[in-house]
């Protein structure tokens, strides 16, 4: 079919290589610059859009789907402060080495610099943020040019899944006009309107064969005899997409008989591996110097994937003497201790697969022992009676729902959430809080969740968007554990859930501010901590559920809480469950619950 103008052509082109590429869902905003892209994604089979209306929001969104799928999720927007507002989410893409493709519309090249509307520099915009940039030329009828366009597309989806991944910026200037008009004599009748003859209609224009770092047979065998210890750890911190092999690392677990310490975002907290590994979540509760000062140090320690989510955890690795391995497909720097001592450059899951068949060493299954007898002390000192008649679903999640003054314990929702989410279920923790209490109060379990959140950067904003794009890449059930700050900064995010089609529990931790503040030494000082730091806002978030068509309850204990989330989970739609805590009372549990941790280990 022959194209009415050039940028039809042009962006014909570029939509089918996304195609070709491997791309199925695009997310666009709306825009009049943009307009032979958006129409191009639209009109393409194979191409499935998100119409995001704000494009931070949108940004998110994306990251949400690449950061659940582990493949690139492109983004289109018009010129001007549109392509500013994806910056956050492409600083969060960037450190979180989550997949993106920026397809940002520009005004031509001579009414940059000149005062001209809607026209700002979009040149590099993003800095050192990205993978790869590239301005592209303006659209022109003529084959060269459209193999360029088609060789830089296909590139560019090679980069943004590279090694590290993470996000890709295309600049796309168009001159009018911008719509499907038809401009006669413009695209010349006999060129190949895409200008791939010759090629697969199944493959990419051009296709990049890229390799996976792995170590030589000597290098193994010297990191192999020195995990050949008695007392060791495997570390896995936030996973990078598309993830880690929790087979691989369960091969190599018991090759070593080294515990796995799991952060709640590593993708080994959670799955079948559990039930046959020492696998530690409550670390975040008793790694004290009170308690670890007396334990033998281990002597090597095995470390994947981001820097824990956990202070304690990072604190306790720093004070050992342990050989620490970093390992790093990207040869990149993410332990800010800096007490590591070695930084491998390698592939995690396949090294940890190589590793498991030719290290050996004595076994320890006393050191093993120590950690499960520590956090099977950790869970009997947080569980026991909840004071509210409620039973949970499974004896791991007896967490005590008090927070001391007669509230629901922020600690507790993170568990409960843990006990009752239907199997399989995304789960999605914003920063903050939430995280935290994830990572200290959801026990390691054969459930089958995975667990979300953006820690490249570890703001608070986008995570409503980044929620509701991972929930439209799979058909889990999808459940968002929320500060009020953080639904406050993306409650325009909402929109999503209506007009993406994606159905959640937003679980809405509701403590009037900025809770995570009475974690810091600050508190002891007011002013200016009440208006400065904990900034309670006074909102009510009811109206924000009739704006966008959500159900909403709000509820103050725990046993309204898991009948209103059970409720959630059965029914279809999006709902909010409101939950009122008091961040104070909650912060004096989170100290009264490690403090008895201490005091039963120590004896």
């Amino acid at each position: 079919m022959s194209a009415p103008n050039r940028n039809v052509l042009w962006g014909r082109a570029l939509a089918d290589e996304l195609a070709r590429g491997g791309v199925d869902s695009v997310v666009v905003s709306p825009g009049s610059r943009s307009t032979p892209l958006v129409t191009a994604v639209e009109e393409h089979d194979d191409l499935r859009t998100f119409s995001v209306l704000d494009e931070r929001s949108a940004a998110y969104f994306a990251l949400g789907r690449a950061r659940r799928t582990g493949e690139v999720t492109p983004l289109i927007c018009t010129s001007g402060t549109a392509a500013a507002n994806y910056h956050p989410a492409v600083i969060e893409a960037n450190r979180g080495r989550v997949p993106l493709l920026l397809l940002t519309a520009d005004r031509p090249p001579e009414l940059r610099d000149s005062g001209a509307n809607q026209t700002v520099d979009q040149e590099k915009l993003y800095g050192d943020a990205v993978r790869w940039y590239k301005d592209l030329p303006e659209p022109e009828p003529e084959a060269r040019k459209l193999r360029s366009l088609r060789t830089t597309v296909a590139r560019a989806l090679a980069e943004a899944t590279g090694t590290p991944s993470g996000p890709v910026h295309l600049n796309c200037p168009f001159r009018k006009p911008l719509e499907p008009t038809p401009v006669e004599g413009d695209v010349p009748a006999a060129l190949d309107p895409l200008a791939a003859t010759g090629r697969d209609a199944d493959r990419p224009f051009v296709t990049t064969t890229a390799g996976t770092p792995q170590l030589d047979r000597t290098d193994l065998r010297r990191l192999a005899e020195a995990l050949s210890v008695e007392r060791g750890l495997l570390v896995a911190g936030p996973t990078d997409p598309p993830g880690v092999d929790p087979q691989a690392v369960t091969a190599l677990a018991h090759a070593t008989g080294f515990p796995v310490l799991a952060d709640p975002l590593s993708g080994l907290r959670f799955g079948g591996h559990t039930r046959v590994t020492t696998t530690v979540g409550g670390y975040d509760g008793y790694l004290d110097p009170r308690v670890t000062d007396d334990w033998p140090d281990p002597d090597a320690v095995f470390r994947i994937g981001a820097s824990p989510t956990s202070k304690r955890l990072r604190k306790y690795l720093a004070r050992t003497g342990a050989r620490q391995f970093v390992v790093d497909p990207a040869g990149g720097w993410r332990e800010a201790e800096f007490t590591a001592t070695d930084l491998v450059v390698a592939d995690p899951s396949r090294l940890a697969a190589r590793l498991a068949k030719v290290v050996g060493g004595p076994d320890a299954p006393e050191w093993r022992q120590r950690w499960a007898d520590a956090d099977r002390t950790h869970r009997e000192v947080i569980d026991g009676a909840t004071g509210d008649g409620v039973e949970p679903r499974s004896t791991s999640s007896r967490l005590q729902a008090d927070d001391g003054a007669g509230g629901y314990f922020e600690g507790a929702v993170l568990s409960d959430v843990a006990d009752l989410a239907p199997e399989p279920a995304t789960l999605v923790v914003s920063n903050s809080n939430p995280v935290r209490d994830a990572d200290r109060y959801m026990p390691p379990a054969a459930s089958g969740y995975t667990v979300l959140g953006n820690r490249g950067a570890s703001g608070i904003d986008g995570v409503v968007s980044t929620a509701l794009g991972a929930g439209s890449a799979t058909t889990d059930h999808l459940t968002l554990v929320i500060g009020d700050l953080a639904y406050y900064h993306d409650s325009n995010g909402l929109l999503s859930a209506l007009r993406c089609g994606v159905d959640a529990t937003i679980v809405l931790i509701n403590n009037d501010g900025g809770g995570i503040f009475h974690r810091l030494p600050i508190e002891s000082f007011d002013p200016p901590f009440t208006e400065s730091f904990v900034t309670p806002h006074g909102l009510d978030f009811e109206p924000t559920a009739d704006l966008y068509a959500l159900d909403y309850t709000a509820v103050d204990d725990r046993e309204g809480f898991r009948e209103a989330y059970a409720d959630s989970v059965a029914s279809d739609g999006t709902d909010v469950i409101d939950v009122r805590t008091n961040a104070e009372a909650s912060q004096r549990t989170r100290e009264r619950l490690v403090e008895a941790t201490v005091a039963e280990l120590v004896e």
